[in-house]
Formats: C-alpha cells, sequence, structure tokens
C-alpha cells in the first residue's frame, strides 16, 4: 500500500505534505451523514459576534466549540447536551495513517471537526492552538467541491480525497481556505483531526 500512494506524496514546504487522492469519499461521506444525525450542523458565532460562513461539527472524546465565550473544546455537544458522536474506526485509521506517511509517526487524534462548505463558505487565516499538545499534527481531509487552501506562504488547490497534514515547524502555520466555488457537487467537507487533550 505504501508503494501505491508514493508518488502521490509532495512535501510543500517543511512540515507540510500533501496526499493527493488519499482518502476516499464514498466511505466517508456516509459516517459524516450519521454523526450529522446526533449531533447536527449548526452556523456557530466566534466572540466577536460574527458567525461562520461554513457549517459545523464533531466527534470524538472532543468537538470544538466557539460562541460569546471564546474558542474551546468540549466532551458534551452544547446542542445536544449530550457526548458528541464517537469517531468512526474508518475516521481515525486514515488520520493515523496519513499522519505516518506524513513522517508524524504516533499520531493519536480524540478531535475530529468537521466542516461543510457551501458554495461561496469560507475560512479565514487562523492559528490553530487551542489544543494541549503542539507536538502532534493536523490532519485535514477534503472531500466534495474543489478548493484553495492557504497555509503560510503557500497555497494549495485541493480535490475530492485530498489530505494534507502539518506539524512539526508548520505546525501553527497560519492556514484558511478562499471562498469555495459552486460546482457539480452540493457542498466541500473538510474533517480536521486533532489531539485536543491530554
Amino acid at each position: 500500500m505504501a508503494d501505491l500512494f508514493a508518488s502521490n506524496i509532495e512535501t510543500i514546504r517543511d512540515g507540510v505534505v500533501l496526499l493527493r487522492g488519499f482518502a476516499d469519499a464514498r466511505v466517508l461521506l456516509p459516517l459524516i451523514d450519521d454523526i450529522a444525525s446526533v449531533s447536527p450542523f449548526r452556523s456557530m458565532t466566534v466572540p466577536g459576534g460574527k458567525s461562520m460562513s461554513v457549517a459545523t461539527t464533531s466527534c470524538g472524546a472532543r468537538g470544538w466549540y466557539t460562541d460569546a465565550r471564546g474558542y474551546r473544546y468540549e466532551t458534551i455537544d452544547p446542542v445536544t447536551g449530550r457526548p458528541w458522536p464517537a469517531m468512526p474506526d474508518a475516521f481515525r485509521t486514515l488520520a493515523i495513517d496519513a499522519a505516518a506517511r506524513a513522517g508524524f509517526v504516533g499520531f493519536d487524534p480524540d478531535s475530529c471537526l468537521i466542516n461543510r462548505y457551501a458554495p461561496g463558505a469560507k475560512m479565514g487565516a487562523h492559528v490553530d492552538k487551542d489544543e494541549l499538545d503542539f507536538n502532534q499534527p493536523i490532519v485535514s481531509v477534503s472531500l466534495g467541491l474543489p478548493a484553495r487552501f492557504k497555509i503560510a506562504d503557500a497555497v494549495i488547490p485541493l480535490s475530492d480525497g485530498d489530505v494534507v497534514v502539518f506539524g512539526g515547524p508548520a505546525r501553527k502555520a497560519k492556514h484558511g481556505v478562499s471562498p469555495v466555488a459552486a460546482g457539480a457537487l452540493p457542498y466541500r467537507f473538510n474533517l480536521t483531526f486533532r489531539r485536543a487533550g491530554p
């Protein structure tokens, strides 16, 4: 399996690795539907009062959340009052395998933030800094509509199934997503795997 993907792995810059076509939407999209049936997608508000243009949900032991109180991880979904759905085995295996192929062996995600981008939605430049262990990388999986992912001084065009892993010297790099263009599919989904807790 390693040889199959070797030619599709590209180092963008120190600490940023792109794995083209690594994820299979046919496996992952039904699992997203299952998660959203328990913890529905919602439009969250950032501390400044603006609504995010993406709709979000989470799975795993911790879910990322934002409101007037600030950015944080929660073990209970504030919308449902119940724990977030468990992270599917296929999600966890994908994240661990992608991280290892990018050179980050031992990644153990406990959170997966799922962002749903309708055409026109975007993600402003930001740094993932609500986690406790910055030695663990971020694994970002792109499904559905294409997108342009910006990280540090690089712009990466992403297609369905592409995975970006960033860590080490790039772990605290600013990154974001340009407005998503309309296309043949209704949405772009992004799975962001992190180690949030101890």
